[in-house]
């Protein structure tokens, strides 16, 4: 096969050269590469944009999606009053929906329209879309930087994303999102059937929480939230199922496919799948027992409940700091240590390339590791018979550090700007920053300034580690010449 680029010369395609490599004898019977119409053209200048700045090209899709939806908020007969929503109402809630936050300044079931909830259910949609998307070519833009040696080490560790399955990818990424949220979508309309809503009703029901666990977006069309589902496996199980498999990441599941139908084992996953499930599931563990004895006495949230439905609520409730954003209790009546708690599952968020926020599970194991290599003197960290290069290492440092300043800027400014006690604020601010969506209640009291503050800060947890992590791979740079080592005196 030979691979030929057309020579231009004053702006015509004259001939077209082989490249190194390739046998020039056959470059002659390959048709020269012309754009093909204004199609061709865009994908041109798409690609040329993944490629020189992918970083860049994620901020601008997001900023234009939430721009879109905005404008489409601001439409007449999108809320149950008739009036056109505040410009800064209509902002937040489409950032909090491209975003996939679930965070509201005003209450989305009785607040927006039919057409106006259509709006933001189609905001979630793409926002999930894009996030899963934007982040599986962003590690495929990172990967053409590599060297053939070490193209070939990923292709054969990873088998998540390969170079020439752009289209493949977008397909399977299509695929699975839109059959796992009609399976959701199925399995949820009975509960809402029997709830006494119509077939229409309830089909939009449906769809609408399928959509939104799917995508971690915490979006509730029902005036309450999910309190009256509190106890109700039907409803409950397939959100909390819903938010658990959206939040693993894409490359997770298509390594647990592909290993699914080819009748293989665990022993053959790759090493970001095995620390992603394994340390998801080490945090699902401690929150259930954490958020369990935290709250199991108190009257305000699961106090009085009977034993079956207060061990199903707890469960529920700690699936959702991991980016779901649901609840079946009022997270304000929550006592102080279970917020400290949230903040910390909020902050470590769900696994990368997936609809969760926070620094990423991945991000948190790899330092614990590096801790306990540390710990124990070893040179290497090691985990299920690989070793973890020092640049991923260096990688999870600079997420970590440009996570907690972002989240610390943050609350020093809302606190100056609300007045209101440390932990509420900060509460607040994690879980925008995380995209998780669950709040004490400050946001919906927040003033114009505090609004447009999380908006922010919505949009940068959203996409901000994502672009950093690929714009600090894509600008490594190796030198010839090294500094002599000498070692500073640390801790």
């Amino acid at each position: 096969m030979c691979w030929t680029v057309p020579a231009r010369h004053h702006g015509r395609v004259t001939s077209t050269s082989p490249l190194p490599g390739t046998d020039p004898g056959l470059a002659e019977h390959l048709p020269p590469v012309r754009p093909h119409g204004a199609g061709g053209w865009l994908r041109s200048r798409l690609d040329a944009a993944a490629r020189r700045s992918p970083a860049r090209l994620a901020l601008a899709v997001f900023a234009g999606a939430v721009l879109l939806v905005g404008a489409g908020l601001l439409l007449p007969g999108t809320t149950t009053s008739g009036e056109r929503p505040r410009v800064v109402d209509a902002l937040f809630t489409a950032a909090s929906a491209v975003c996939v936050t679930g965070l509201t300044t005003v209450d989305t079931a009785t607040y927006w329209s039919g057409g106006g909830q259509v709006v933001i259910l189609l905001g979630v949609q793409a926002g999930g879309l894009g996030i899963i998307t934007l982040a599986s070519l962003l590690g495929m833009a990172v990967s053409r930087r590599l060297g053939l040696r070490q193209r070939l080490i990923a292709a054969s560790e990873t088998k998540a994303l390969r170079l020439g399955e752009v289209g493949s990818l977008l397909r399977v990424v299509l695929a699975v999102t839109a059959g796992l949220e009609l399976l959701l979508a199925v399995v949820l309309l009975p509960s809402f059937l029997v709830e006494g809503e119509g077939v229409g009703k309830a089909l939009w029901h449906s769809v609408f929480y399928a959509v939104s666990a799917f995508n971690n977006a915490g979006f509730v069309v029902h005036e309450g939230g999910l309190e009256r589902w509190s106890g109700d496996p039907f409803v409950l199980v397939p959100i909390a199922l819903g938010v658990f498999v959206g939040s693993v990441g894409f490359p997770v599941l298509l390594t647990v496919g592909r290993a699914l139908r080819q009748r293989r084992g665990h022993r053959r996953w790759n090493l970001h799948t095995r620390l992603t499930l394994a340390t998801t599931t080490i945090l699902l563990g401690v929150s259930v027992v954490a958020i369990g004895v935290a709250e199991w006495s108190n009257p305000k949230t699961f106090g009085g409940m009977a034993i079956g439905r207060k061990l199903l609520d707890v469960l529920f409730a700690a699936v959702m700091p991991r980016s779901g954003g649901f609840a079946t209790v009022d997270v304000g009546d929550m006592r102080e240590p279970t917020w400290l708690l949230h903040d910390a599952l909020m902050f470590v968020g769900g696994g990368s390339a997936s609809t969760a926020g926070g620094i990423k599970v991945g991000t948190f194991a790899v330092l614990v590791l590096a801790a306990v290599a540390e710990a124990r003197g070893d040179r290497d960290v090691e985990v299920f018979g690989r070793r973890v290069p020092p640049g991923s290492l260096r990688l999870a440092v600079t997420v970590l550090l440009a996570g907690a300043t972002l989240v610390l800027v943050s609350t020093i400014a809302l606190l100056a700007i609300t007045g209101r006690t440390l932990d509420v604020v900060l509460f607040e601010v994690i879980s925008a920053f995380s995209t998780c969506g669950l709040s004490t209640g400050l946001t919906a009291e927040l003033p114009d300034s505090g609004k447009y503050l999380l908006t922010a800060l919505m949009f940068l947890g959203r996409t901000g580690t994502m672009t950093l992590a690929a714009a600090l791979a894509l600008r490594e740079r190796r030198r010839v010449i090294r500094l002599p080592e000498e070692r500073p005196v640390v801790g």
